[in-house]
């Protein structure tokens, strides 16, 4: 298993917490590092997490990387554009509002420049989040969070109301769901949007319980029923077991003699029932957008997850491109510089590449402009 740089734990008590709130906090991750230690030692295949969480600032990129991105191209020039365009105000309940991908991009920019004061706008803008949840869905939640998340990591926000807020709103009842019971149990693009804000939440929160929770839903999701399998499917046709029910189908499925490696039945059933050629629907791609942040964030903490069902991710671009529905002109066209970077593919995206209603702004951060382009970053 890699072992992923600034693997020490987190560092953001205030100064007032006391010494016996560390001392404890200490010593619990200590029993937990030994006791963990030993079940490694007896089952090293088990691939789950054995240290505390790396520093929440470093979660998505380490900032000795983002120092040596390049300030230059176009890649560059749409980050930057979009760090000091208007933001609006940041809005959860809205599965469509651009608030979150554009408080990301002046994260990205404010550390890579020394922007103090776009720093500051990013701080301002995460701060306002809390409760805007109110009135929406775990979709719009699980889209959304993710990237504020990330964006004060990087930052280095460390504001206790903030962290019991998000700490909180993982189980808040949402027309029903909570942003944790979605990911346990929507196979589609609702429980890979998040399932991605519910990690990174757990990796900022240092909630080391429920970042091995969550990572072996996603590996469930890839295929590993033995880890995880209590979701609920739709339509099982496009499914090449409906009996034992994945969310990528795996290596070599093929179904009345047609490949079906790599869909992801769950979302391509919007589509419509099998039939050959697939039914067009774009919700194989909304899903993905997702599924790479869930792989980076947990290949970040050590895990192999890109690797996952023999390379399940890679198999689920690979497929869609197959059958000829690439993402040219399109918001996922950010997610395939990173499916490149992990896996030396060459899937054609443009560049710049839009950001997506999650995430973006890859072609800069991983792509083909950045130092170590086709490289996984340690």
């Amino acid at each position: 298993m890699p072992v992923p740089e600034n693997c020490a734990p987190f560092q953001h008590a205030t100064e007032s917490e006391t010494s016996r709130i560390d001392f404890r906090r200490w010593w619990v991750l200590g029993i937990f590092r030994i006791c963990l230690g030993s079940l490694t030692a007896i089952d090293s295949s088990a691939d789950r997490l054995t240290d505390p969480p790396m520093d929440r600032s470093t979660m998505w990129l380490s900032h000795e990387k983002i120092q040596g991105l390049p300030m230059e191209g176009s890649a560059w020039e749409q980050i930057k554009k979009h760090a000091y365009s208007e933001w609006g105000e940041p809005d959860l309940s809205n599965q469509h509002h651009p608030n979150n991908t554009l408080v990301l991009a002046g994260a990205l920019v404010a550390l890579r420049s020394g922007d103090d004061e776009l720093k500051e706008k990013v701080r301002q803008h995460i701060l306002a989040i809390p409760e805007t949840e109110n009135g929406g869905r775990t979709l719009a939640l699980g889209r959304n969070l993710c990237a504020y998340v990330i964006a004060a990591g990087l930052i280095g926000l460390d504001d206790p109301e903030f962290d019991a807020w998000l700490w909180d709103v993982r189980y808040e009842d949402l027309s029903g769901k909570t942003l944790i019971s979605t990911h346990d149990d929507r196979p589609n693009n609702w429980g890979t949007h998040a399932g991605a804000s519910r990690i990174a939440a757990a990796i900022f929160l240092e909630d080391i319980d429920d970042l091995r929770k969550s990572a072996d839903v996603f590996a469930g999701w890839l295929g590993d029923r033995s880890r995880y399998a209590q979701f609920t499917y739709g339509d099982l046709s496009w499914q090449s077991d409906p009996e034992k029910p994945v969310g990528i189908n795996p290596v070599d499925a093929t179904k009345e003699g047609h490949d079906i490696d790599g869909v992801i039945p769950d979302d391509q059933r919007r589509g419509g029932s099998f039939a050959w050629p697939p039914p067009e629907t774009g919700y194989p791609w909304e899903a993905l957008d997702g599924v790479v942040v869930q792989a980076e964030l947990l290949h970040r903490q050590g895990h192999d997850a890109w690797n996952w069902s023999d390379r399940a991710v890679y198999r689920s671009v690979a497929f869609l491109y197959r059958i000829g529905w690439g993402v040219a002109g399109e918001d996922e066209e950010w997610l395939v510089h990173l499916v490149n970077t992990r896996y030396g593919s060459t899937f054609q995206v443009p560049m710049p590449a839009r950001p997506g209603k999650s995430f973006g702004y890859t072609d800069w951060t991983h792509g083909v402009t950045s130092p170590g382009a086709g490289q996984a970053e340690k």
